[in-house]
């Protein structure tokens, strides 16, 4: 499935929460939605899970 339709389809899912659920169904979604593309990417291999717990020494910088 191409990410055009992805997109599509997560458009459509923020759509209709946010007409028939209000704004704050709309936020629910969007929220976990976040969550579910961070699990995601975490099981396909994209993500470490220490890049979000890591900490900066002194005068490193990251590039």
């Amino acid at each position: 499935m191409s990410m055009a339709v992805v997109g599509l389809i997560a458009g459509m899912a923020l759509g209709f929460a946010g007409y028939f659920g209000g704004f704050g169904a709309f936020l629910l979604v969007a929220a976990l939605g976040a969550v579910g593309l961070v699990a995601g990417r975490f099981l396909d291999g994209d993500l470490d899970p220490g890049e979000f717990f890591q900490t900066r020494g002194r005068g490193e910088r990251r590039r």
